[in-house]
């Protein structure tokens, strides 16, 4: 019995992460045809997500802090209703990373509140490179 279960755990895992592989690369594909111009780089995407900028109502905010936690493998917190938000780490939140849908329209919302603007298709590509190997 122990060894279904383990082999249904490790097929689920499998299953999660092909689920978020083919999320990101379809998303790293579309930001290549609409503009990102360099290789997609974990680096980068780190210093996006602890960049620092003025909200909508003068306050200091970016992803790591004001709304997620610094440890992705942690739960945050949204910075004004205090709804727990579940860990961005996908190798702890298996449901991260694995619907486009989804990616993109937090994307949009969190680009907006943490810079005031829409992220470039060359930042996002840089942020799912980051977040995929958390």
């Amino acid at each position: 019995m122990k060894y279904i279960f383990g082999v249904l755990a490790s097929s689920l895992f499998f299953f999660n992460t092909a689920l978020a592989s083919t999320a990101t690369d379809e998303l790293m594909a579309n930001y290549k045809t609409e503009g990102a111009k360099l290789p997609f780089d974990a680096e980068r995407g780190a210093a996006l997500w602890k960049k620092e900028s003025k909200g909508d109502e003068d306050e200091t905010m970016s992803c790591s802090g004001s709304c997620h936690h610094k440890d992705l493998n942690k739960p945050g917190k949204h910075h004004k209703t205090g709804k727990a938000i579940e860990p961005m780490a996908p190798s702890v939140n298996k449901e991260r990373l694995t619907d486009v849908k989804k990616i993109e329209k937090w994307f949009k919302r969190n680009c907006n509140d943490a810079w005031s603007r829409a992220c470039t298709p060359q930042e996002k590509g840089d942020i799912l490179e980051f977040l995929k190997h958390q």
